[in-house]
């Protein structure tokens, strides 16, 4: 009698990998990446960008079963290796594609990409068991009424963090006439105005003085930039109101920052911003929790005195 022997055999899953090209001295927590999934038979799919710096500034082995440009690739998971801005990019390309998203920090601070190299091998166990948790992120996105000779938004409309509306360099501050759902809201005269999710409220709009917007909470948050009346605060509405803004600027322009990707616009130019179509679906490891990276990250709460 022959006994057949069935060996189990994990999984392949496929990664697509985006990176930080301006972090020279980041090579160590890039290596630990690549290795762990070199331990697992991973398919390893890398920006083409990212790739080339990799191979011929950091002079590191990369073995990708793939380089790929733009939005032409499909993974079961994606990894960005860098900070938060890395992290931001990343979002953009993924988000049509409901691709989850690892933020592996190369970088500085890691709010968003939370996930050190050192913890690269408890994510990947996780993500291979089916154990790690998913969050969903609303994003933004802008729209105008401009003419295609009128200089519309350029590249991609959707924001994970925030859409700013700023005054030009040193010009004065900008009116920006403000509804909520068709409802009149405010007119404000300042520096600028942040519309925030509740993953950028930590960001851009914190430091303008806007609260912290725990995620799912279902809400997004208008922050006046320096106004000048200081009876305007911050607000927070739901995520499904649809804001329209109308600009007005002694310079006759002003800058529109999506995710701090900054474009020129003319004045009368009408803006909306609405919820985008698409979540941002994060892979968050099981010993992370969000208030805990709040406290740790932004030493939210710690006492200065001590």
């Amino acid at each position: 009698m022959i006994i057949k022997q069935h060996v189990m055999t994990e999984k392949r899953l496929r990664f697509a990998i985006f990176g930080n090209e301006y972090q020279a001295k980041k090579s160590t927590g890039i290596r630990q990446v690549l290795d762990g999934l070199y331990r697992r038979h991973a398919e390893v799919y890398v920006d083409r960008p990212f790739y080339e710096y990799l191979t011929t500034v950091l002079h590191e082995e990369v073995r990708a079963d793939s380089v790929f440009d733009g939005y032409n690739f499909d993974a079961d998971y994606a990894i960005s290796l860098g900070g938060d801005g890395t992290f931001l990019k990343a979002a953009n390309r993924i988000m049509a594609k409901h691709t989850p998203l690892v933020g592996v920090n190369t970088g500085r601070l890691g709010f968003l990409a939370e996930v050190l190299p050192s913890e690269f091998e408890e994510a990947l166990d996780e993500m291979y068991n089916n154990k790690c948790r998913f969050e969903e992120h609303t994003a933004i996105q802008i729209e105008t009424d401009a003419a295609n000779d009128d200089l519309p938004i350029e590249g991609s409309p959707y924001a994970l963090n925030d859409i700013a509306i700023l005054k030009r360099d040193t010009a004065s501050m900008i009116t920006v006439r403000a509804f909520v759902n068709n409802d009149y809201l405010v007119t404000y005269q300042a520096d600028g105005l942040v519309v925030c999710t509740p993953t950028g409220s930590t960001a851009y709009n914190l430091s303008n003085g806007g609260p912290i917007i725990v995620p799912q909470s279902g809400s997004l948050c208008l922050t006046p930039v320096a106004p000048h009346s200081l009876n305007i605060r911050p607000i927070v509405i739901n995520d499904t109101s649809v804001i329209r803004l109308e600009v007005e600027s002694r310079t006759h322009n002003y800058l529109v920052a999506i995710d701090g990707r900054s474009e020129k616009l003319h004045e009368g130019i009408t803006i909306t911003i609405r919820k985008a179509p698409y979540t941002v679906r994060v892979v968050k490891l099981l010993s992370k929790r969000y208030f805990s990276i709040l406290r740790e990250k932004m030493m939210w709460g710690v006492d200065t005195r001590s």
